[in-house]
């Protein structure tokens, strides 16, 4: 009965609370590196109910997403599909002006509006930001990525 316990509250806080997520690819260097095992904190914005079509999506005990924070988020549409992760460059109210790629914030142009974000790439050649996507709903951020937990590749057996 207490490994039954233990195990569904395990499988309630990863589900609710936190969540590891690998890294494929260079996208995110030098920051992150292939292999990577980031922990994504779900309630870093309060605790999310997405609904799924039965319930109107909202936050419970709310938090705002601060410029300069890294996030996990799913693209609208869903295309790109899966997990994403991107630094966050303009908050809702904000104004930014991209000139050749590069973001200003405040800008001239381009105002966010309530509950969306501009989120840029950690690295160049990433194509999961805001300049391929456009401005990310609030809705679509899962969370923010407190740091690595491990990196398979890096560990040596001896």
């Amino acid at each position: 009965m207490a490994l039954t316990l233990a195990l569904l509250l395990m499988l309630a806080i990863r589900a609710l609370a936190f969540s590891v997520h690998t890294v494929d690819g260079n996208a995110l260097a030098p920051l992150f590196n292939p292999g990577d095992h980031l922990l994504v904190n779900r309630c870093s914005y309060g605790l999310r109910i997405a609904g799924n079509g039965l319930l109107p999506y909202s936050r419970l005990m709310r938090s705002p997403v601060r410029r300069g924070d890294i996030v996990a988020f799913i693209a609208p549409d869903g295309k790109p599909s899966g997990l994403m992760i991107a630094r966050c460059a303009a908050t809702p109210g904000d104004t930014i002006r991209t000139v050749e790629g590069t973001v200003t914030v405040p800008g001239l142009m381009n105002c966010a509006k309530a509950d969306y974000y501009w989120l840029e790439p950690l690295n160049a050649s990433n194509p999961a930001d805001s300049r391929h996507l456009g401005f990310i709903p609030e809705s679509h951020i899962i969370g923010r990525v407190v740091g690595v937990v491990f990196n398979r590749k890096q560990i040596r057996l001896q």
